[in-house]
């Protein structure tokens, strides 16, 4: 800002030199500081709250005071007077007569007091920001002294803030480490939910399985720990004892540790065994639910998992044990065959055949409609339909496996 005392030159009507301001962005502590607001309507209703949540000592300059500004700030109902900036540390002037705010600039400048004018920002010393806050961190936008391109930045900003497209990574004090439990949604990275999203952004140490969206960690930055569980069948890059000991071991070094998975970290993703890993060991959890592929993959296919008048329920099942097992030792296939509800099965691509045969020899229709969704919601989703007692072939015929999500019912060609 140019001082004000220096001799005129082309001096614009407050006695600044023009185009010599050069938006030195500050922040001010106004708390207890008298901050004198010159207007009593809508506008300077909106700088009054904003100043009051800044802990400014409030003066309002004007005849009539309208009663969006709190009934506890101090006010003076007449016109200004230069002599009402005496002391302050900052003007606001917000009248709707030109002249009135020009002649608050004016005395503002005098008194090497700056000050902020609603009508014509060039006119005034300062400006006031459209402001994003979040999780500690403030956002001032100036948009060219266009206000409405501040504004639409500034919501850009704070949208990108939440979910963690413009990371805020906190400094966390030694030892205050913590593990959430992140489901990733069913592939699609836009599917994770806000919150995951952000903390992903925010982690020191990403745990991640083959099914998270791993997109996701093309944006971390170089310091970030990614570490790979890599499982997928008959082959696992690390055990789960192995994974619940490395998120007790990075969180007890002070780090902000996300086990990112496929999914729902509750639904057949041992996110409670980690859960327990990480209570046993004293380490702060929280779990970030995700959406379940058992319901986002069959919707991707254009199929509701309940449909009225033609399944009041669905039932979820795990694929990966032997269906000639007894019930007691594993799926109850043979009432799963009588239930005439949806069933949706994961991890079964391997036994496939077995389930569809083990179900049509307890009563299930070898017609009952049934789909095969591989790879859901991702650019690779493949969709394959077929009566229950052909689907298998009809997946070996198309080269479909893992992962998919099995559909069983009539809901299947319920929207076909």
């Amino acid at each position: 800002m140019c001082d004000v005392s220096e001799p005129a030159v082309a001096r614009d009507s407050i006695g600044r030199d023009n185009g010599c301001m050069t938006g030195f962005p500050v922040l001010l502590d106004l708390a207890g500081r008298r901050v004198v607001v010159v207007g009593g309507g809508a506008v300077a209703a909106r700088r009054v709250a904003s100043l009051r949540e800044a802990g400014a000592d409030l003066l309002v300059v004007a005849p009539s005071v309208g009663p969006d500004i709190a009934a506890d700030v101090a006010r003076e109902p007449r016109g200004f007077e230069p002599a009402d900036l005496d002391g302050a540390w900052l003007a606001v002037a917000c009248t709707d007569d030109a002249g009135v705010n020009a002649e608050v600039a004016r005395a503002a400048a005098e008194r090497r007091v700056f000050c902020v004018r609603a009508d014509d920002a060039t006119g005034g010393t300062a400006r006031i920001p459209a402001v994003a806050r979040h999780d500690g961190v403030t956002v001032a936008v100036n948009g060219g002294d266009d206000p409405t391109r501040a504004v639409v930045l500034r919501d850009a900003i704070t949208a990108a803030l939440e979910v963690g497209d413009l990371p805020t990574r906190r400094m966390r004090p030694p030892g205050r480490g913590e593990v959430a439990l992140v489901g990733g949604g069913p592939g699609d990275p836009e599917l994770i939910t806000v919150r995951g999203r952000r903390l992903v952004a925010e982690a020191d140490v990403v745990v991640v399985d083959r099914l998270a969206p791993r997109a996701l960690l093309d944006d971390l930055p170089d310091d970030v720990e990614v570490i790979d569980c890599g499982k997928s069948p008959h082959r696992h890059n690390l055990s789960q004892a192995q994974i619940n000991e490395v998120l007790v071991e990075r969180a007890r070094a002070g780090r902000r540790v996300v086990r990112l998975k496929g999914g729902d970290p509750f639904v057949f993703g041992r996110g409670g065994e980690e859960w327990l890993a990480c209570v046993a060991a004293g380490v702060p959890v929280s779990v970030v639910p995700g959406l379940t592929s058992a319901t986002a993959g069959p919707a991707m296919a254009g199929i509701p998992v309940t449909h009225r008048g033609v399944a009041a329920d669905f039932t979820v099942v795990s694929g990966h044990l032997d269906p000639g097992r007894s019930p007691d030792q594993g799926i109850d296939w043979p009432g799963l065959a009588r239930h005439g509800g949806t069933l949706v099965v994961l991890m079964a691509m391997d036994r496939l055949a077995l389930i569809a045969d083990e179900l049509i020899e307890h009563g299930r229709s070898a017609d009952t409609p049934a789909a095969v969704v591989h790879r859901a919601t991702t650019a690779g989703q493949q969709v394959v339909r077929a009566p229950l007692g052909k689907l298998a072939q009809a997946c070996a015929s198309e080269s479909i496996g893992a992962p998919a999500v099995i559909v069983i019912g009539d809901v299947v060609d319920v929207l076909a």
